[in-house]
């Protein structure tokens, strides 16, 4: 679509573009294989010498479209679909990494993540050193070695809402050579476009608030097709050295700035799959649909029930930031103006026991291991996300022991502060 469409436009029309006497509505290409009349034909896809479609795993029209769609509201070149966030979380840095890289990591992130980096890539031979996000300059730069391929971070963390300096991020990860990729999952590109700011990468568990109805597991690779791969041919052989498993292709020289997810697509996924099925990159789609008028209910909700917990007798305190006792509200201010995500974190006084106790008390909201969807839910991150974390890297990440993480739904705001008030009262 055009670059002048708003970006409520492009929820709802970006990525599949019907001509004449086709669907309105984006069909679900619920096939795994396509149909060509030669067998040179069939070959010019396997040697990428053709675009077209031969393999859903690869490729498929309703995955296709969604990425597109996805591409254009973060402004990116290329996007691709994964099976979950995880999945996506993990290509993206796959992609460019190889045994005995380094990567560093802010030290905020999802739990599954820290795990996914901080241990399941090590034990590929890619070592991973964890920063504060909140860090220096200097500080952070401090991390980076010869072999670092890459600073990785979120945008608003899961569960600790951190706020990212992505501006300062950017510049110390550009500064060593390397992109700087980040997760937006829970500002979503609604309320924070992070290639604006420098990013070069960014992520999403699309399972989360594009999705917004816990309906479908998945995951978004978007490249900005900003990063110059080429002016660090050393550091980067798998897009600027030939790949063999494809009779010798260079992707920066073939593709340009599409290299990246070019890649992933035709390397990573055909290797090791983890493709986001048909069926739930069309329910993805609807939700996508709506993105832009739910994200805006959830970020109005949550600063509500954020300022009434913040009054209440029992909170011991309250980190959302979108109030302005909030340490990170100048930055979220900068990055997102128009708020950041649903998603508030508090504990109560008394300490973890009350605090669980507390959770067990809720009716509306559900204990859930999810959240930023349409439903309010409610989840303490030590006993379950994050369970794996000793108490070091419990602390190191943000999360104290009786942080409890409340995702506030799009429902009725004063159900949801009544629940909390019920709540409350119980303990």
């Amino acid at each position: 679509m055009s670059n002048g469409y708003g970006i409520e436009t492009k929820c709802v029309q970006s990525g599949w573009q019907p001509e004449c006497g086709e669907p309105r509505v984006l069909p679900i290409y619920q096939s795994t294989t396509f149909k060509y009349d030669t067998s040179d034909q069939m070959g010019r896809l396997f040697d990428l010498e053709d675009n077209g479609y031969f393999y859903t795993r690869l490729q498929n029209p309703t995955n296709d479209a969604v990425a597109a769609k996805i591409a254009e509201l973060e402004g990116g070149v290329a996007a691709m679909l994964t099976s979950s966030g995880q999945a996506a979380n993990y290509f993206a840095v796959f992609n460019i990494c190889e045994a005995g890289d380094h990567i560093v990591v802010s030290n905020s992130v999802y739990g599954g993540t820290f795990n996914l980096y901080g241990t399941t890539l090590k034990k590929q031979g890619i070592d991973c050193t964890f920063i504060d996000p909140d860090a220096s300059y200097e500080e952070i730069g401090a991390a980076f070695k010869p072999n670092t391929k890459a600073l990785v971070a979120e945008t608003v963390a899961n569960p600790s809402l951190v706020v990212l300096d992505i501006e300062k991020m950017a510049k110390v990860a550009h500064d060593h050579g390397v992109p700087l990729i980040v997760d937006n999952t829970f500002p979503t590109p609604i309320n924070c476009r992070p290639f604006e700011w420098g990013a070069d990468i960014v992520t999403h568990s699309t399972t989360k608030y594009m999705d917004g109805h816990a309906m479908s597991v998945g995951g978004c690779i978007v490249d900005s097709g900003n990063f110059d791969w080429t002016a660090h041919v050393d550091k980067y052989p798998g897009l600027t050295r030939p790949d063999e498993s494809y009779h010798g292709i260079v992707y920066t020289e073939k593709f340009g700035k599409l290299a990246y997810i070019t890649k992933a697509t035709s390397q990573l996924m055909r290797d090791l799959g983890s493709i986001q099925s048909p069926q739930n990159a069309f329910l993805l789609n609807v939700g996508l649909e709506t993105l832009h008028l739910r994200v805006p209910r959830h970020c109005e909700n949550a600063l509500k029930v954020a300022e009434y917990l913040e009054g209440h007798e029992k909170i011991a305190w309250v980190n959302y930031p979108g109030l302005e006792s909030s340490k990170y509200h100048t930055l979220a201010e900068k990055y997102m103006p128009g708020g950041t995500c649903g998603v508030i974190s508090f504990g109560l006084k008394g300490g973890r026991d009350v605090s669980v106790g507390f959770m067990d008390k809720l009716k509306l909201a559900a204990i859930v291991t999810h959240v930023a969807d349409a439903r309010t839910c409610v989840l303490h991150p030590a006993s379950h996300t994050h369970r794996q974390m000793t108490d070091e890297q419990l602390k190191e990440a943000g999360i104290a022991p009786d942080l409890i993480r409340f995702s506030v739904g799009i429902e009725n705001v004063k159900d949801i502060i009544a629940d909390l008030e019920q709540a409350l009262e119980a303990v």
